[in-house]
């Protein structure tokens, strides 16, 4: 009874450092998620230092994590997400994009050039070659790898010269 006793008047600091931890966690996160779990352990030590018992201050801190969770947290995100750039970024740019094969490309491998510049090894989805020059669009990436399959509408350029560096 004594070591109940002595849980309840120190809850207090068990509420501070979990609010600390929760808090931490969520600026690495910024998801609103830890935030609100936070607020509830906010309420929670309000609740105790009001002098609730610990099984209610417990159940304050989960109703109004909870709560926040439902309430306040899809509206701050969409306050936060507000202003994002709606362009895609990294693998998701390169789903669509155009390029064209600048060496022979099947099953295994080969390499593209993509409308953004880059070299990327490729290869296809079918079990195709395709010759350079071809015109390709990037329908998936696996890994470091463009998986392509041949357009209709050919790239009128001149296919780039791939040079390789002289052994040292």
């Amino acid at each position: 009874m004594e070591l109940i006793q002595s849980i309840e008047q120190f809850a207090w600091i068990g509420w501070i450092v979990l609010i600390l931890v929760l808090v931490t966690i969520e600026t690495l996160t910024l998801e609103m998620t830890f935030l609100m779990l936070g607020l509830g352990g906010v309420a929670g030590l309000v609740s105790g230092l009001a002098g609730a018992p610990l099984w209610l201050q417990v159940i304050v801190a989960a109703g109004v994590a909870a709560l926040l969770l439902l309430v306040l947290r899809p509206p701050l995100l969409r306050r936060l997400r507000q202003g994002e750039d709606p362009a895609p970024t990294g693998i998701d740019a390169l789903r669509g994009m155009r390029g064209i094969v600048v060496a022979t490309t099947g099953p295994v491998g080969g390499q593209v050039r993509l409308a953004n510049g880059d070299i990327w090894t490729a290869r296809t989805a079918a079990a195709v070659e395709l010759d350079p020059g071809v015109g390709v669009i990037v329908t998936q990436v696996d890994g470091a790898t463009a998986v392509v399959q041949q357009i209709a509408e050919q790239i009128v350029e001149p296919i780039p010269q791939i040079q390789e560096d002289p052994p040292a």
